[in-house]
C-alpha cells in the first residue's frame, strides 16, 4: 500500500491534482470560520439552541443537519447553508427533465447540453439559496439568535438582507469550489465538499460520545455503549461497501460484423452487460424524506407563536407528538419514506436512461429476449427485486441513530457514513484509473 501511494505522489500531474484538492478543502474550512456578526447574548442562544436547552426536538434535528455542514450552522458562518441547495436544485431538475421536453432536449445534445443543463442548474440554486436563508434566519429570529431581523423594517433591512446575501453567496463560493475540484482536481467537486465537513466534525463527535458514555456512570456502562456503538458502526460501514458495490450484471449481445477474404463479411455478437446496481439510488432517498419531515417540524415551530388558539394548538401537537425524533414511530416514519423514495428514485433514473430502447436501436439484446417490450418487461422485473434490497437496507440503517446511540446522544449518521463511502470509492476508482492511464499497476492491484 505504501508502495502504491509513494508511486501515486511521484506522478507530477497527479500530485498536483491531490495537492489542489486538499488546498480546496482547507479553504472551504477557513470559510467555515467567518461567522455572521452576533452580540454575545444572541450568541448564547445560539449555543442553548444546538445545545436543546431552549427546544430539545429543534436542537436535534438542527444537529443532524450541521453534521453536512461541518458545523458551520452551529457557529451560523457564512457558508452555513453548505451546498444543499446545490443539491436540491440538482435534484429538482432531474425530476423536472422527462417532464419538461426542452430539457430532455439538452439531455440528448451531448457535452454542450450537459454543459447547459448544469448552467441552469446553477440559476435554479440562487433562489432556493436565498429562500433557504430566509427560512433560516426567521427560524433564529424566532429563537432569540437573531433579534433585529427584519425584511422590511427600514431600520433593520440592511443588516437582514446583508446577511441573507451572505449566505446566498457562501453557497455559490462553495459550489464553484467544488467544480473547481471537479475540473483541476480529484473527485467530484460537490461530493468532496460535503466529505470535508463531515469528517471535519469527527474529533468533535468522538469527544462527545465520551462525555455522553462517561458521563452515564461509573459502572462501566459508558465502556460498554461506546464497545456496542464501534461495533455496530464497524458492521454498517461493511454493510455499506458491500451493498454500495453491490450490482447485477445483465448480459448483452451487440452484433458485429468483420471482413474475411474477398468482400465476404461474417456476423458475430459481441457479449457485454448492464451493470445493474442494488443502490442506484445513494443517498438522495435519505435526503427527500429527511425535508418530508423536517418541513412539518420548522413550520410548526413558527406557528406555535400564532395568534390563532386552534392552530396554536395544533402545530404544538404536531411538534410534540408527530415530528419528535425522540419517539420511536418518528423513526418508522422516516423509514417507510426512505423505503418509498428508494423506489421512486430509482424508477425516475431508469426511465430518463431508456435502457431498452437504446438497446434494441443498436441492434442489441439480451439473449432469450425479444428486443422491445419483452426486454423492458424483464429490465424492470430485475430492478423491482434489486431495489427492493437496497431499499429495505436504506430503509434499516435510517433508524440506526435510533438504535446506536451513546449517553442518549444519537451520534451514527447514516447519511454521513454513507457520503463518506461513496465519496472514498469514488476518489479511489478515479485514482485507479489515472494511475492506469500512465501504464502503472493501479492503486487497487
Amino acid at each position: 500500500m505504501w508502495e502504491k501511494l509513494r508511486s501515486i505522489w511521484t506522478v507530477p500531474d497527479l500530485r498536483n491534482k491531490i495537492l489542489f484538492t486538499l488546498g480546496m478543502l482547507i479553504l472551504c474550512r477557513v470559510l467555515a470560520h467567518i461567522t455572521i456578526p452576533l452580540t454575545g447574548e444572541e450568541r448564547t442562544a445560539l449555543v442553548a439552541l444546538f445545545q436543546g436547552k431552549t427546544d430539545p426536538n429543534l436542537g436535534q434535528l438542527l444537529g443532524l443537519l450541521d453534521i453536512f455542514s461541518g458545523g458551520s450552522l452551529q457557529t451560523f458562518s457564512i457558508v452555513a447553508l453548505s451546498v444543499y441547495p446545490y443539491i436540491t436544485a440538482t435534484i429538482v431538475m432531474q425530476l423536472l427533465q422527462p417532464i419538461i421536453p426542452a430539457l430532455q432536449n439538452l439531455a440528448s445534445q451531448g457535452e454542450a447540453g450537459r454543459l447547459r443543463f448544469s448552467q441552469i442548474t446553477r440559476w435554479v440554486t440562487v433562489p432556493l439559496a436565498f429562500l433557504q436563508a430566509v427560512g433560516q434566519c426567521a427560524l433564529y429570529q424566532q429563537q432569540n439568535v437573531l433579534k433585529h431581523f427584519s425584511l422590511v423594517d427600514p431600520q433593520y433591512a440592511l443588516q437582514s438582507y446583508s446577511i441573507l446575501f451572505s449566505l446566498t453567496a457562501g453557497v455559490l463560493v462553495l459550489v464553484w469550489f467544488g467544480e473547481l475540484i471537479t475540473e483541476k482536481g480529484i473527485g467530484n467537486g460537490i461530493s468532496i465538499v460535503i466529505f470535508g465537513n463531515i469528517v471535519s466534525r469527527i474529533p468533535n463527535t468522538v469527544h462527545q460520545g465520551y462525555v455522553s458514555a462517561t458521563s452515564s456512570g461509573g459502572n462501566g456502562s459508558g465502556i460498554v455503549s461506546i464497545g456496542i456503538f464501534v461495533l455496530i458502526a464497524l458492521v454498517t460501514l461493511v454493510a455499506i461497501v458491500y451493498i454500495y458495490l453491490g450490482q447485477r450484471r445483465i448480459p448483452v449481445q451487440y452484433p458485429t460484423k468483420r471482413m474475411v477474404g474477398r468482400g465476404l463479411l461474417v456476423g458475430s455478437a459481441q457479449t457485454t452487460y448492464i451493470p445493474m446496481q442494488v443502490n442506484s439510488a445513494g443517498m438522495i432517498p435519505l435526503i427527500f424524506a429527511q425535508s418530508m419531515m423536517l418541513f412539518p417540524a420548522v413550520i410548526s415551530k413558527f406557528l406555535t407563536t400564532s395568534s390563532i388558539t386552534w392552530l396554536k394548538d395544533a402545530s404544538i401537537w404536531v411538534s410534540t407528538w408527530l415530528v419528535n425524533p425522540g419517539l420511536w414511530y418518528y423513526w418508522l416514519i422516516y423509514g417507510l419514506l426512505v423505503v418509498a423514495f428508494t423506489y421512486f428514485y430509482a424508477y425516475v433514473m431508469w426511465q430518463q436512461q431508456n435502457i431498452p430502447e437504446n438497446l434494441q436501436k443498436q441492434g442489441a439484446f439480451i439473449p432469450g429476449y425479444r428486443p422491445g417490450q419483452p426486454t423492458s418487461d424483464y429490465l424492470y422485473a430485475i430492478l423491482n427485486r434489486i431495489t427492493l434490497g437496497g431499499a429495505l437496507f436504506l430503509g434499516i440503517i435510517a433508524v440506526l441513530p435510533f438504535i446506536a446511540n451513546v449517553g442518549g446522544s444519537q451520534l451514527l449518521g447514516t447519511a454521513s457514513l454513507l457520503i463518506v463511502v461513496g465519496v472514498v470509492l469514488d476518489t479511489v476508482r478515479q485514482l485507479e484509473s489515472q494511475m492506469v492511464m500512465r501504464n502503472y499497476s493501479g492503486f487497487l492491484s
